[in-house]
């Protein structure tokens, strides 16, 4: 007989909680900083999460019989990451491309474990049943996250993918295959090793997962209290209709009218007016056209359904202080010669205002020559790009204050706390199951600290060992700092600029050794996080945590090992792949961002760009943010210690400075229309109908991304992917609306000066 154990709290006995004072914990017990997620005047429920967001998506229930290691989960979960991995990493190399995400994976295991359910025999393997009944939510989670844990392209295949193109450096399928190995599982077992910090505490609510729960508990039709007792559509149906409705109206803004994508309506009025257009423009201006139809543009930095409204509108403070009034004072004013370069643009520049040619600058053996490179030209970026570096920089010492004035005693508190302890609903349930022992992850570090060691030994990589203990330092040094900042925020900070300016100060001249040590410093980061918030979901969803730890790593090391296989075939059968010219549209973008990224910070180097007497060492200089950085967080702090429960306890410099990290390659019209829709369904709708935002507001984010992820797919495999994308070339394709926006000078990046010919700026 399973065991369940449930909340009879419904909302309405909440209202009757706060009037009577009884069964509530206080706040402090729940977090020990000032948490922003949490309300200080609402009743803290000691059987159900005292964050409503975590309330609505999540079940306060656990049955322990319920199956979950299952041969059908594990079979299911292994196939879509062996195909979605290897799909995914054929498609990287492909412009236009296509990329199949967790959504698309949890939908389809969704039909696949049903027809298990109804059509394999119930017998006996090895002792497990093969259909050991219906198909549950557990199995369901624990496939999906098999199948997404890496069905992205393993970043490390881009070091093997420039090797290859870039160096004419191709080494055997052990180098790559240990490569790409130890940066993906270096970081579970740091991940592991800070689940007390990051998964346990309640206040570590992780935003994005809520979705997925949301979604989870929908397609099982699972019945819980934090759900409220509003009538109406359930949710069942409001997820099918809302999918629908998401799935058609994307043809629209996907392909039959692309203007309502690029909704730059000023400009479409003023084609020519250069200042309009970098004002107004989305594609190389500063989006102040403010509107887009487009979910795709919209929840392209993360659905605005899902992120706090505080966390939202410190990132929408920080884009208009920075990129609505700072970076038009500077283009304006023609600092770092920005006039001769559109004012966003994710390229670099030479000193005629073309796009910077690297090639002029190297030996035959990729190494600088410095004649050349004074002959030639300095690196320029736009104002925007420029800008971007310098928040980059503020960010990551941010973060270390922030964390230091705001985290230390949480840290402290969990560094002592076992999971049984922890305030809150869903980590006593959790505490039933055998947790994973510590050696494991200490296991799984050191042996991919050894293929790591193996890797840039035998094979010439320049990268020494000190080099690579250093990046790893760096990863486990953030860890903690970012992942709490991204489990309250949903806004991770990257580490790819400042290892990227690290290692070209400490090793210049070393192409491949910076991507490595940007790798190992970076991904190791990431990776950590990608598995503290899995377990976070396996937390929320009640899945055992040893086969969540397997499960993930059994995944990652398939999916790792096609993509690298797939890698190979492509190169080896596809002709001029990595051509700009490539027929098919086998480009390789990515390969020649991260290429001609190891040649301008390991190649040319920092030192001949931020450094004292180089262009972005002049006023205002950009290495200076690390100072801001530094300072802003320790001001408000003591700011917030004479005002306490002012507004300043929900500004989180950290945010406000990474918060716009995806700038560029994203743009304005990726981050004024997501910052509209959060304020009307986190903040209006939120506090206004909150019954209906319980119920209806992370299953309407899960369906407008589920809908928009299967229209994606559907228009490249039927209208673009065949005929090599001629498919309504001289018809749909040609109509006004379709290329009404490529006539403006925002989409043509138009600049403020231009060089006259046979001359140069700077």
């Amino acid at each position: 007989m399973s065991v369940e154990r449930s909340s009879q709290l419904s909302l309405e006995d909440e209202k009757d909680l706060e009037k009577s004072h009884v069964g509530i914990e206080p706040v402090a017990a729940i977090a020990d900083f000032d948490d922003p997620n949490i309300d200080k005047d609402a009743v803290i429920l000691e059987d159900d999460s005292p964050y409503p967001e975590v309330r609505s998506a999540v079940a306060n229930t656990d049955d322990p019989d319920m199956p979950v290691s299952t041969i059908r989960s594990w079979v299911i979960g292994i196939i879509f990451a062996i195909v979605i991995s290897g799909l995914n990493q054929f498609f990287f190399f492909r412009f236009p491309s296509v990329s199949i995400g967790g959504l698309v994976a949890q939908l389809l295991a969704f039909p696949v474990g049903r027809l298990w359910a109804r059509f394999m025999p119930r017998v006996t393997i090895f002792g497990m049943q093969l259909n050991p009944g219906p198909y549950t939510v557990k199995e369901h989670v624990l496939s999906t996250i098999m199948a997404t844990v890496a069905g992205g392209s393993a970043y490390a295949t881009d070091i093997v993918a420039v090797q290859r193109v870039y160096y004419n450096q191709t080494y055997n399928f052990d180098y790559q295959w240990m490569v790409v190995m130890s940066t993906q599982l270096i970081g579970f077992s740091i991940g592991g090793i800070g689940r007390r910090f990051l998964v346990q505490p309640p206040s570590m609510i992780w935003p994005a997962n809520l979705v997925n729960c949301a979604l989870f508990n929908t397609l099982h039709s699972q019945v819980y209290a934090g759900m409220g007792n509003r009538g109406g559509m359930s949710r069942e149906r409001f997820f099918s209709y809302a999918f629908l409705a998401s799935a058609i109206w994307y043809f629209f803004p996907g392909y039959l009218f692309e203007a309502l994508s690029v909704f730059s309506w000023v400009c479409w009025i003023a084609p020519d007016n250069i200042k309009i257009n970098q004002l107004f423009g989305y594609s190389s201006g500063m989006g102040m056209s403010l509107i887009t139809f487009d979910w795709s543009q919209i929840a392209y930095i993360g659905s605005p359904l899902a992120t706090p409204w505080w966390a939202e509108a410190n990132i929408a403070v920080g884009f208009i202080f920075f990129f609505w009034v700072l970076t038009p004072v500077l283009y304006y004013s023609n600092v770092w010669f920005s006039q001769f370069m559109p004012i966003s643009s994710r390229g670099s520049f030479d000193n005629t205002g073309a796009a910077y040619d690297v090639s002029r600058i190297l030996n035959d053996d990729t190494t600088i020559n410095l004649e050349k490179y004074h002959n030639y030209s300095p690196l320029f970026l736009s104002t925007t790009f420029a800008i971007s570096y310098g928040l980059s920089f503020a960010s990551i010492t941010a973060t270390l204050t922030h964390t230091l004035l705001y985290f230390r005693k949480q840290i402290w508190t969990q560094s002592r706390r076992a999971m049984h302890e922890q305030p809150d609903i869903h980590a006593r349930l959790m505490s039933s199951y055998a947790q994973v022992p510590e050696w494991w992850y200490f296991i799984v570090f050191l042996s991919m600290f050894v293929f790591g060691i193996i890797s840039i030994e035998v094979w010439p990589t320049q990268f020494p060992v000190w080099a690579f203990i250093l990046a790893l330092i760096i990863s486990f040094v953030y860890v903690i700092p970012i992942g709490m900042i991204q489990a309250i925020t949903n806004q991770q900070i990257g580490l790819n600029v400042i290892t990227e300016l690290i290692i070209g100060y400490a090793l210049p001249g070393r192409p491949v050794a910076m991507m490595m040590f940007k790798t190992w410093g970076y991904i190791t980061m990431a990776q950590a996080l990608t598995f503290a918030s899995d377990f976070k979901l396996g937390h929320y969803m009640k899945i055992p945590p040893r086969p969540m730890f397997w499960g993930q790593i059994v995944a990652t090391v398939f999916a790792g090992t096609v993509q690298l296989g797939v890698q190979a075939w492509m190169f080896s059968n596809i002709p001029d792949i990595c051509d700009p010219m490539q027929k098919d549209g086998f480009i390789c973008p990515s390969t020649e961002v991260f290429g001609t990224a190891s040649i301008i910070w390991g190649v040319i180097g920092p030192a001949l760009q931020f450094s004292k007497g180089q262009l972005y060492y002049r006023s205002p200089a950009l290495t200076f943010f690390f100072l801001i950085g530094a300072a802003c967080p320790l001001v408000g702090y003591l700011i917030s210690l004479k005002w306490p429960n002012s507004f300043l306890r929900y500004v989180n410099f950290p945010v406000i400075f990474s918060g716009t990290g995806a700038i560029p390659p994203a743009t304005a019209v990726n981050y004024v229309p997501w910052t509209i829709v959060g304020f009307i369904f986190q903040y209006v709708i939120r506090r206004r109908h909150f019954s209906w935002w319980t119920k209806y507001n992370y299953v309407l984010s899960a369906a407008l991304d589920s809908g928009l992820a299967v229209s994606i797919i559907l228009i490249f495999f039927c209208l673009e992917y065949p005929m090599n994308g001629q498919i309504g070339i001289n018809t749909i394709q040609s109509w006004w609306g379709n290329t009404v926006f490529t006539r403006t000078g925002d989409w043509n990046s138009v600049t403020l000066k231009t060089v006259p010919a046979g001359q140069t700026f700077g």
